[in-house]
């Protein structure tokens, strides 16, 4: 007898989520060795060098100065009409680009991708993502029956593998009216790469051919999720975003926002869906059919998180302060990264090339089985379907010296094995 009382479609293995799983037992061993002794790389998330989850004090203080009630009351459906004027400054700072832009509130960077992939696909529709991609992708496509097609993310340079793409985005646009694809960039999870200007112009130059078909429907998704802990001042990386000015009107632009990283509030769940479009009428569709699915999911979103960007965001005195404070901290990302990425070429450990961001990448088979051997050395990583993810974001300076060597070490001994 079939026991199960769940829909057929709500029906999932039963597996825990890896990453939770790992960090799990990195913080029992913390717990019996010391934090000291252990590296505990699997945490998505900015750690101080004494082990701390880095929480920015310009923008808690802030968060514990507003008014009670603005934090308690409801938000409207699409957000605050303050906040999201405060997203697109944040957003796109002095890069805006010239078009009809509308905002949708979310929770989290990964509600404006269900967003997005809910009211711009249609089901059995594929989805182009690189074969190195955030792995909620998969899930958020498969619940709303989607299917992932990916392209290989690096040439053999170590630069955007345009052709890859151009191969599999050409083989959709034959056989779908749309073509959906995601990027995450700048800053890309879990790679740390990031898409130059010229490998932005090949990709929109590509796009606007197919676009030349009316009936064709392209939709580029941006996930910029890491974009505040990109480039030198947080600015330069931002001026891809006026390539997107007066496209044809069948390319829309979808950004994903989050204030997850850069604002440290991971678990405040705010965000927002962007869209940029030369056509108003494409830009007002986009507002209502988003907002209408919030209203079905969720309702409306965190009110003190939309009260706490406002003010920052609209502060001179404020923001400099965050700015300042958040300066810090990425540059003591880039410090960690360079030395695991120096130690790395040192002792010849394969990594993929990196540009930015909380990640770094190892390549390599049998994942589980290095990450395995790895944490007899009391490393822990996350094991991915082509390597393993080090987050360079939750180790210190001095642990992403020891790191890669013992990353290496446990690379070959499965080697050997196999």
């Amino acid at each position: 007898m079939n026991k199960s009382m769940v829909a057929k479609h709500a029906i999932w293995p039963k597996e825990e989520d890896i990453i939770f799983n790992l960090s799990e037992r990195a913080q029992i061993d913390e717990n019996i060795y010391g934090k000291e002794n252990v590296i505990n790389s699997t945490i998505g998330a900015l750690i101080d060098d004494e082990g701390k989850l880095v929480a920015l004090e310009s923008v808690y203080d802030e968060y514990k100065n507003l008014d009670n009630t603005l934090i308690a009351s409801y938000a409207q459906i699409a957000g605050q009409k303050d906040y999201i004027e405060a997203v697109k400054k944040a957003c796109f700072k002095d890069y805006i680009p010239k078009g009809h832009i509308k905002v949708v509130a979310s929770p989290g960077g990964t509600g404006s991708i269900k967003l997005a992939i809910f009211n711009y696909t249609n089901e059995n529709e594929k989805i182009l993502v690189p074969n190195w991609h955030w792995g909620p992708y998969n899930i958020i496509s498969e619940e709303i029956n989607r299917e992932l097609i990916n392209y290989d993310l690096f040439n053999e340079k170590g630069n955007f593998n345009f052709d890859s793409f151009k191969d599999q985005f050409l083989n959709i646009s034959y056989n779908q009216e749309r073509v959906f694809t995601i990027f995450n960039t700048p800053a890309h999870n879990p790679t740390g790469y990031t898409i130059d200007d010229k490998e932005w112009d090949k990709i929109l130059d590509l796009c606007k051919k197919v676009a030349l078909e009316d009936k064709k429907k392209i939709i580029l998704f941006i996930d910029i999720a890491y974009i505040d802990f990109s480039g030198e001042d947080g600015k330069d990386t931002r001026k891809f975003f006026e390539k997107f000015s007066n496209l044809p009107e069948n390319i829309l632009v979808i950004i994903g926002f989050s204030m997850s990283k850069g604002y440290t509030a991971y678990g405040m769940r705010s965000g927002a869906c962007i869209c940029v479009s030369s056509d108003e009428e494409i830009a007002d569709e986009f507002y209502y059919s988003c907002s209408h699915s919030a209203r079905a999911n969720w309702s409306n979103c965190n009110r003190g998180a939309m009260e706490l960007l406002t003010s920052i965001i609209n502060d001179k005195e404020k923001l400099k302060r965050y700015e300042d404070e958040k300066n810090k901290y990425k540059n003591l990302l880039k410090e960690r990264a360079k030395v695991f990425v120096d130690k790395a070429k040192e002792i010849n450990l394969d990594i993929l090339p990196y540009r930015d961001g909380f990640f770094i990448s190892i390549p390599c088979e049998n994942s589980m089985k290095v990450c395995e051997k790895a944490i007899e050395s009391k490393l822990y990583t996350i094991p991915l379907k082509m390597g393993i993810r080090f987050a360079i974001c939750a180790v210190s300076k001095e642990k992403c010296e020891k790191a890669p060597k013992i990353i290496k070490e446990a690379i070959d001994f499965v080697n050997k094995k196999n």
